[in-house]
């Protein structure tokens, strides 16, 4: 008797512990691996966020510039004796546009003429930038408090109210100068710009926004950083593509590790920007929450599994240690990161079950490490065309043999913007489609195709060193004719072309870096020389 419960209880011990072993190892191996590759993604996603942020930013301030321009060309702002027309059009124009905190036409002088609410009617600021600037042409003035117009205009925060200016000349047919349109446009709206672009996963998880002048002053973010600089982070940051990502030690208040995306907001269109540039944050601990929870909950499986199966081995007898040590051999091996399978026991029901049980352990824990592969991919893909996007080609050239020549063709289409402006985004992004299409016919095997965003993209070839330039021409033409040939956008038959700058690996540099920017050099070139052409470093 006392046999035949010794061998139960060390049964259903011997059970108990394997399964929590493997939910640790398990545990302990995928939670890293995932945790890894989160933050990667995580990072990215930061990045782009940011990225997002200062682009929105420059948008809505070259559309606010556009929409002064306008009004500047209009006959009635240039007539003395029109004063009460002046006041309705600049009234109706920032009650149409809240951010807009005052608009002032000002006279040759500098003297308020009109104005917003008649706010500093009469009163001469010829002495201020947005005077002394505007009436040489467009002046977009950087975030600054401005103390007497603040104190004339409603407050209900009681925060200090901060500005940016938007002026212009309004001028005769023969150039002389009538007056000037200014305006004060409130920053409160790049707080609600940051706030659109979180979406409430994001907000749960502390993504927090940081908005830096040129000289990397904090302009907007949490208030206790507000004035105070983070140049270091901008020194840091990766010049080559403006955007970066990791993880940073910050001081000051809340300090601690983050993961850290940057970005320069560098204009837009017409507008060529202030050097603002966007940082977005989140506490390391929050972005690598998932991972822990993974990892509690294999083990918490693992430990209910454990129980569950140490007490189906308790009820087992002698007779059936051999299947379960078979069992156990196997799970071992997986633990131990060799392949094997766990067997199959029949005849016993509760063997089918042990046996069974762990098998779908093992498939569900496989499944879950084939999901991990699929987000990292996704990571690494662009979503539009299914090409590899700028972080798959800096994983791909992280992997190339440097002693391994190669050829980069830095891409760019002629003509897209007109296709956006004329057919809309859906067409401009179908027209990208097809373009990725054409360019996959003119690649091989082994070959990349990789698009960096908007109209540019990227062809890496890996050719024998003897062949390099002369295939690589070769490829170049049969792009150009390819993309030269119209396409079907919306119905209608479009042509854009592209131009192409070509650079050779190791001979035009030690780094990628330095081989992708003699190509982007190569490639203005060939845009600054007629366009749909290509120009290889060794032309110029």
């Amino acid at each position: 008797m006392r046999s035949s419960t010794s061998l139960r209880t060390r049964l259903a011990l011997l059970i108990a512990l394997l399964i929590v072993m493997m939910s640790w190892i398990f545990g302990a191996f995928i939670s890293k691996d995932f945790a890894a590759r989160l933050r990667g993604s995580a990072g990215f996603e930061l990045a782009e966020l940011a990225h997002q942020m200062g682009d929105r930013l420059d948008r809505d301030m070259s559309a606010r510039a556009s929409v002064l321009k306008v009004m500047a060309e209009l006959d009635v702002l240039s007539q003395p004796d029109a004063r009460e027309q002046q006041q309705r059009i600049i009234d109706q124009l920032q009650n149409g546009m809240g951010e807009v905190a005052w608009l002032g036409l000002l006279s040759p002088d500098g003297t308020v003429r009109v104005a917003s609410q008649r706010i500093l009617e009469g009163v001469n600021i010829a002495q201020r930038p947005v005077y002394i600037q505007g009436k040489e042409g467009m002046f977009i003035g950087d975030v600054h408090e401005a103390v007497l117009l603040a104190s004339l205009l409603p407050n209900p925060s009681g925060e200090p109210m901060k500005f940016v200016d938007i002026s212009l000349p309004i001028e005769g047919a023969d150039g002389q100068l009538l007056g000037v349109l200014a305006a004060h446009l409130s920053w409160g709206w790049a707080a609600e710009v940051s706030r659109s672009l979180l979406n409430p996963a994001q907000q749960r998880r502390s993504v927090e926004f940081f908005v830096l002048s040129a000289e990397g002053t904090v302009l907007l973010g949490p208030e206790e950083w507000v004035g105070e600089s983070l140049a270091p982070l901008l020194e840091a940051k990766d010049e080559a593509s403006g955007i970066n990502r990791r993880v940073v030690e910050w001081g000051g208040p809340q300090a601690g590790s983050y993961l850290t995306g940057i970005a320069r907001a560098d204009g837009h269109a017409d507008y060529p920007g202030l050097n603002w540039t966007v940082i977005a944050r989140q506490p390391l601990a929050l972005a690598d929450e998932p991972a822990k929870e993974l990892q509690r909950d294999i083990v918490i499986v693992g430990s209910a599994l454990a129980v569950v199966f140490a007490f189906v081995g308790w009820l087992a007898s002698r007779r059936l240690t051999r299947s379960l040590n078979q069992i156990a051999r196997a799970a071992d091996k997986l633990a131990d990161g060799k392949p094997a399978e766990i067997p199959v026991i029949k005849g016993i029901r509760e063997l089918e079950i042990l046996s069974s049980s762990i098998r779908h352990l093992v498939a569900a824990l496989g499944q879950q490490e084939n999901k991990l592969g699929e987000m990292s991919e996704m990571a690494l893909t662009d979503r539009l065309t299914g090409l590899a996007n700028r972080a798959g080609f800096e994983s791909y050239l992280r992997m190339h043999d440097r002693n391994s020549p190669m050829a980069l063709l830095f891409l760019d289409l002629d003509g897209f913007k007109q296709v956006n402006d004329q057919l809309g985004h859906a067409a401009g992004d179908e027209l990208l489609k097809l373009v990725a299409e054409r360019l996959r016919s003119k690649v091989r095997e082994g070959d990349l195709l990789v698009r960096l965003g908007g109209d540019e993209f990227v062809m890496v070839l890996n050719i024998r060193p003897e062949e390099l330039e002369i295939i690589a021409r070769q490829i170049a033409a049969r792009t150009l004719s390819a993309l030269g040939t119209p396409m079907l956008i919306a119905g209608e038959e479009t042509k854009v072309g592209c131009s192409i700058g070509g650079a050779f690996w190791p001979a035009d540099g030690q780094t990628t870096e330095e081989v992708l920017a003699k190509a982007d050099r190569a490639l203005y070139k060939a845009k600054g020389s007629g366009k749909h052409q290509a120009v290889f470093t060794t032309d110029v």
